[in-house]
Parts: C-alpha cells; sequence; structure tokens
C-alpha cells in the first residue's frame, strides 16, 4: 500500500524583517512606544519605503517557498506591530495622544488611544495582498488582528462598553475582509490571541464578532483564526506568561459551531493534551503549532512527525495543518528558514 500523503503546512503570519526594511518591529523597541517609532521611521524612509516593502515581501515569501510551506505571508514585513498597522486605517484612533498602560495584564507600555466612533476607512490591505502575490504562485494568506484583541492593545477613552466597541470593530474588520475577497485574497485569517486570555468575553460576544468579521465572505475563501497563548519579551524566554492551560478546551466548541475553516493553536511551547481537546474539533480544521517561535533550538524532523502522528490518533488527516506556534520575528532569518523546514519535512512525511 502507497504511504498516505502528507498534511499541508503554513505559517502564522510575522516573519523575521530583512534589514532594509525601513520600520522597526515592536518587539525591539525597549520603550515599547512602538506609534512614536513607526511615525519617526516611516518619515524618514520617505518615497523608498514602498520599494523596500515589496522587496522584502518577496524575500521572505521566497524563504518560505524554498522550505517547502504551502500557504504563505508576506510576513507582515509592512506592519511595525500586526495590531497597530490595522488601527491606523480606521477611523476613532489617536495615535498623537498615547497613553501608558499594562497590556495582556502585565506588560507596561504606551499604547494609541480610542477617541471616537471606529469605522473602516480605504481599503489598504488588497494592496499588500496584490503586491505579495506578484511573487508567488502559492496561495498568500493575508492576516487581521481580531476585535477583542485590538481592545486589548489600545486605551478606550470613548466607549465604555467592551462589547459595543468589539461590535463596531468587527464591522470595521469585516469591510476590510470583502474587499480582499473581491480582490481575489483566498486565504484571510483573523487574530484573536486574546480569547485565550479573555475566555468570558470571547463567549459572551468575542465569537460572535467573528461571525461579524467574515459575513458575506464567499465559500471559497478560506476562513482561519489564530489564538496562540502568549508572546516572549524575547528569544529563550521560557517563563514568560501565558494564558490559562485549559483555555483552548473551554473555547473549543464554540470556535468549532463559529463560520469559520481553520483554527490555528499553540502546541509546541506548551503542548497540549491532544487526546481532550482535538476530538471538540468536529468540523473545524485544526492548524497544529509544531515549533517554538520563543526558543532557539531547533527541532528535529523525528520530534515535529512525532507530535503530528499523534495529532492524527484525534483528528482527520484532512483537517490537520502543521505551522509554527506563532509568527516567527524573534528567530532570525537563518533560524527561522530552519524551523520551516523541519516543519516541511516532517509534514511531508508523516
Amino acid at each position: 500500500m502507497d504511504n498516505p500523503p502528507g498534511i499541508q503546512t503554513t505559517v502564522v503570519g510575522a516573519y523575521p524583517k530583512p534589514g532594509h526594511v525601513p520600520v522597526s518591529d515592536w518587539f525591539d523597541l525597549p520603550d515599547r512606544d512602538y506609534a512614536r517609532r513607526w511615525a519617526d521611521e516611516m518619515a524618514a524612509a520617505g518615497d523608498e519605503a514602498e520599494a523596500s516593502f515589496v522587496r522584502a515581501a518577496s524575500e521572505v515569501i521566497a524563504d518560505q517557498v524554498e522550505a517547502g510551506v504551502d500557504v504563505v505571508t508576506d510576513g507582515e514585513v509592512r506592519r511595525e506591530n500586526y495590531i497597530h498597522y490595522h488601527c491606523r486605517h480606521l477611523t476613532g484612533f489617536d495615535f498623537d495622544d498615547r497613553a501608558d498602560t499594562t497590556m495582556r495584564g502585565f506588560l507596561t507600555t504606551t499604547l494609541p488611544t480610542i477617541v471616537g466612533p471606529v469605522t473602516a476607512g480605504e481599503a489598504f490591505l488588497p494592496h499588500d495582498w496584490r503586491t505579495a502575490r506578484a511573487s508567488t504562485d502559492r496561495p498568500v494568506k493575508v492576516t487581521i488582528p481580531g476585535p477583542l484583541t485590538i481592545t486589548d492593545s489600545t486605551v478606550d477613552r470613548f466607549y465604555g462598553d467592551r462589547a459595543a466597541l468589539v461590535a463596531d470593530l468587527a464591522r470595521a474588520v469585516n469591510a476590510e475582509v470583502l474587499a480582499l475577497a473581491d480582490a481575489g485574497c483566498t486565504h484571510i485569517q483573523i487574530d484573536e490571541p486574546v480569547f485565550a486570555r479573555r475566555v468570558d468575553d470571547a463567549l459572551a460576544f468575542g465569537v460572535e464578532a467573528l461571525a461579524t468579521c467574515f459575513a458575506g465572505v464567499p465559500d471559497h475563501v478560506v476562513r482561519t483564526v489564530h489564538c496562540c497563548c502568549g508572546y516572549p519579551r524575547h528569544l529563550d524566554d521560557d517563563d514568560y506568561e501565558k494564558a490559562p492551560p485549559g483555555a483552548y478546551l473551554e473555547i473549543a466548541e464554540a470556535i468549532d459551531a463559529a463560520p469559520i475553516d481553520r483554527f490555528s493553536l499553540e502546541d509546541a511551547h506548551r503542548p497540549n493534551d491532544l487526546a481532550d481537546l482535538l476530538p471538540r474539533f468536529q468540523d473545524t480544521t485544526v492548524i497544529l503549532g509544531c515549533v517554538a517561535i520563543a526558543r532557539s533550538r531547533l527541532e528535529t524532523v523525528d520530534e515535529v512527525r512525532s507530535r503530528l502522528t499523534e495529532a492524527l490518533r484525534h483528528i482527520d488527516r484532512e483537517r490537520l495543518i502543521a505551522a509554527p506556534d506563532c509568527g516567527l520575528g524573534y528567530l532570525g532569518r537563518d533560524l527561522a528558514r530552519a524551523k520551516l523546514a523541519v516543519l516541511c519535512e516532517a509534514a511531508r512525511t508523516v
């Protein structure tokens, strides 16, 4: 009997920026004032910025294709932060009047404020997608911060009601999602890591907001949601704060009932009880994090293959996809390429 085919691979979003990119990654800023630094860097880059972003997207996609990734991203090379880049294109946000606050319950940082009704502006992500798509025949996935996660990375000075704010944000995200679909993008991902930290909000109105985000999307568009458990402060930060271990178990059924196709979760840095978790997804495809994005240690093909083999004991092969836990920005390009090569080799041979 022939061996079964391997499983598909993808990445979550962020990728190490090539050195010529004029925008710093948020985790490289010691003062965590992403908004101020972005404005200064973009002003300094001037008319050269766009050419650098186009070149960078082509370079990071080439890295992913060479490793064997099936569904790639542009590496979020234009973004100083995966959340605030999107917020700059919405009404209601003030990036000049920023506020010091605590994000994710532990990280002190300086964030933009919400000072008026949030609505969509002119569509911008179709341009980013077309630019990336021009450099590859692989499907290019576009990532968008989710409504609940945006609320945890900004300071609300207008709504005073998280549910109402999330509802308006979902409608604004939906406008961009529909513009992407109209442009021809077939893979769209909403990033909602805060689902794992605010389970009550996720269940009360967060999952409903996902339905709004994807409302009206044609059936041929693959609707993905990513939810990791926490991001480190630096590489090899093994003790960084994470969402409670049981968070995935609490939201799994609601996610499975939501109008999405794929759910991306973290498993490499902190493994789950797959026998308990995966059967809760009866219809949704699971994108399983198989390489750690906060550790410099390179996983072996056997290690990743073993974890995928274990997952296949609890979910159908056609509903399992291999990926990193989250974005690869901390790793540097050499290590990112190496980890993706391991991931893809394991997925091909499982």
